[in-house]
């Protein structure tokens, strides 16, 4: 029998630029611009969390009904009678034509063999849907529209859930050992529904009108559940976080590593130690010190100035050569990206040698500026 697993994104290691969003999304990238970190940008920052949820959930039934008909087609093939039971003759005909449907995840640039095994399997579905209404049967077997309007977006682990960094899981049904019902199909496409998109839902998002209207048509009224129904809903999100929100996710994690909360105590910091620099200078001055005296300046100057080019940037340059970036206030993940390693290193140097020189500046104006006691 056939592997039935389908294969995980890897992340490119040779990749040589700032990644897409499709590339975050599908897991193809490493830390601080993976998914665990937009999402959490998403979640503190972009405050629009509910529409990566709702994009996740939409991929995440595409993979269950790949993974459903997949299974059907293997027991059409080797010829079970549970095949027998839910396909006729035609339905038979069109698992055959096919294929395996293993390509790993989706794919941002889709070949035609995968575009018209993604229309097959969503005419397939729609057609076992008919099927069904039409026999009196309905494809979701005991799950019921009033109890899916009652069923809580939070069955599911989320990412928003978990401490650690390094994963992020949701539920796999891709997974041999999990095996995807009809009804579980047509559960999935209800909960999206009454999540994400009726009026006063638990986390609505905002979508054109004609985009909603037609899904809430399509699941209530034609009883469909095909992965196609949610393709306008989808590219819809799918453009609005690549325009509103990802750019700001890139100049915060590729080119910074500090978080909101981080940047505000940087500038406190900064400004604190700069008011005591410049105090503790005219009263080392007017008190007529002596320079050596006055060569301790550098400390204070040095503190605040590091602070408020830090600030200014978003960047510590310190942490950044270190190899750590943070994700949530004084809690840091190791970066892993080459090329955003490489993009952060040099922005910490250059950050060092600025800091250095208005560092250096001030100290030799105070230190070599002549004394006069008041």
């Amino acid at each position: 029998m056939a592997d039935h697993n389908t294969p995980s994104p890897q992340p490119d290691l040779h990749r040589n630029r700032l990644p897409t969003l499709f590339e975050v999304l599908s897991r193809r990238t490493l830390a601080p611009v993976d998914l665990f970190y937009f999402y959490i940008y998403m979640r503190d920052q972009q405050r629009s969390v509910d529409y990566l949820d709702f994009w996740l959930d939409v991929a995440q039934h595409m993979s269950m009904c790949r993974h459903y008909v997949r299974e059907l087609r293997r027991s059409v093939m080797i010829g079970t009678p549970d095949a027998e039971k839910s396909t006729s003759k035609r339905s038979s005909a069109m698992l055959e034509g096919l294929g395996d449907l293993n390509h790993g995840g989706p794919s941002i640039y889709p070949s035609d063999k995968e575009k018209n095994q993604d229309a097959q399997m969503s005419a397939y579905l729609r057609q076992e849907a008919q099927n069904g209404a039409n026999t009196g049967h309905s494809p979701a077997g005991s799950t019921g529209s009033n109890n899916m309007r009652q069923t809580s977006s939070n069955d599911r682990p989320r990412p928003s859930f978990m401490s650690s960094p390094h994963v992020l899981t949701t539920s796999d049904s891709n997974s041999p050992e999990h095996t995807v019902a009809r009804a579980d199909i047509r559960a999935s496409a209800e909960k999206i529904l009454y999540t994400y998109l009726l009026p006063g839902a638990e986390r609505e998002i905002q979508l054109p009108h004609a985009i909603t209207h037609e899904i809430t048509v399509g699941i209530e009224e034609q009883g469909r559940d095909d992965p196609e129904l949610f393709d306008a809903a989808k590219d819809y999100v799918f453009q609005a976080m690549e325009r509103d929100a990802f750019p700001g996710f890139l100049r915060a994690k590729a080119l910074g590593n500090l978080v909101p909360p981080s940047v505000l105590m940087r500038l406190i910091i900064g400004l604190l130690s700069m008011f005591a620099a410049f105090w503790v200078a005219f009263i080392l001055v007017f008190l007529d010190y002596d320079r050596r005296t006055r060569l301790w300046l550098i400390l204070p100057f040095t503190i605040g100035i590091y602070a408020l080019c830090s600030q200014q940037y978003n960047l510590d340059p310190i942490i950044a050569l270190l190899g750590f970036s943070e994700y949530t206030f004084m809690s840091f993940n190791r970066i892993r990206e080459p090329f955003v390693r490489k993009l952060l290193n040099k922005r910490a140097f250059m950050v060092l040698a600025l800091t250095a020189f208005i560092d250096a500046c001030l100290v030799v104006l105070f230190v070599f500026v002549p004394g006069k006691r008041l």
